[in-house]
Parts: structure tokens; C-alpha cells; sequence
């Protein structure tokens, strides 16, 4: 995601062959193909401004050369159908809103685990799974199915509110009095 960002701002949106080889050579790993394709790139150019964009670019390609790579290529039984990391940077807030406050700190056990526990609940099949691996009589599984429709019943929404009642104080004195005073305030509010 971020080395795609970093093409488009330095060589601008739209196609073309250079952004195409440059794209290769990153996803290839192929350092000498990179150099030689941003290289005849820059000697095309006479403006400051994109010269130095190019110079940014080289910057920080080759000062992260080495992390960038396609995870697919490093894991050993890649699940079908696997996506780039790109499907996963507008997901991570979930993940990481929940395992980076008040100081935490995770086991890689842990984090994995927690970082399980959140896919299930965004996919919806945390219940699932983890009623898969449980072994329950039926009359539990019936108690327990009977308590999760009754959880869903109180998050029904509540009735709106029927507004407000109209009424009056009964005054046994005067208009003058405190009491009539405080009557008069309450008929002005209403």
C-alpha cells in the first residue's frame, strides 16, 4: 500500500512503461533493475521539483528494501485465494484499537490468539467456531442457545418517549403568595 502510494506521488497518477517496470522490479526484488529504471528516469527530467521526488522515492524504497516483499512468498501454505497486505490495511484499526491501549503488552501467543478472537467477531464466526470445539450435552447446548436469544432481546431498541405531560398545581392561597409565584413560573414554563 504505502510503496503504491509512493509511485503514484512521485511519478503521478495515470499509466505508464516506467511506473509498470518500476512496479516489477519491487515486485520481483530485482534491486538492479530498480536502479536502472529509476535511473533513466531521473536523466529524462530537468525539473527541481520532480527531481526531487525521485530522490525521495530511491530514498526510501532502498532504505526499506529489504521489508518489502509479498508475505504469500514467505509463508509456508498459503491459504487460497490470499490477498496482498494491502486487504488488510483498512482492517488493522480494528485489531489495533483494541490490542494497543493502556500500556499492553502481548505474548506473540496472545496477540494471535486476541488477533483470532477479533477476525471471528468481524466475520461472524467466533460463535461458531467456538461452539464447534466445545463438547456439550444437548440440554447444555439448549440452555445456552436460550440465553444468547435472550441477550439479543435487551439490545432491541427501547419505544420512544412519549413526550411530556401537561398538568397543573393545585393553588390553595393566593396568586401573590410563593406558592402562586410557583405556580405561575411552572404555567410560563410549559
Amino acid at each position: 500500500y504505502h510503496v503504491a502510494q509512493a509511485i503514484v506521488r512521485t511519478f503521478g497518477g495515470g499509466k505508464s512503461e516506467i511506473k509498470e517496470q518500476i512496479r516489477k522490479a519491487i515486485r520481483t526484488h530485482d534491486l538492479d533493475q530498480f536502479t536502472l529504471y529509476l535511473d533513466t528516469h531521473e536523466s529524462t527530467l530537468t525539473d527541481e521539483k520532480s527531481l526531487k521526488k525521485v530522490k525521495e522515492f530511491r530514498s526510501y524504497i532502498l532504505k526499506n528494501w529489504d521489508r518489502i516483499f509479498d508475505w504469500r512468498d514467505k509463508v509456508e501454505n498459503v491459504p487460497e485465494g490470499a490477498r496482498g497486505l494491502g486487504a488488510m490495511e483498512s482492517n488493522q484499526r480494528h485489531i489495533s484499537f483494541r490490542m494497543k491501549k493502556r500500556g499492553m503488552h502481548w505474548s506473540k501467543a496472545g496477540a494471535e490468539a486476541m488477533v483470532k478472537v477479533k477476525q471471528g467477531m468481524l466475520n461472524g464466526t467466533l460463535q461458531e467456531t467456538y461452539l464447534k470445539h466445545r463438547s456439550r450435552s444437548a440440554r447444555k447446548q439448549r440452555s445456552l442457545q436460550q440465553s444468547i436469544r435472550m441477550s439479543q432481546l435487551f439490545k432491541q431498541p427501547v419505544r420512544p418517549s412519549v413526550g411530556v405531560k401537561h398538568g397543573s398545581v393545585a393553588l390553595h392561597s393566593s396568586r401573590s403568595s410563593a406558592m402562586g409565584h410557583l405556580s405561575k413560573i411552572l404555567e410560563l414554563s410549559f
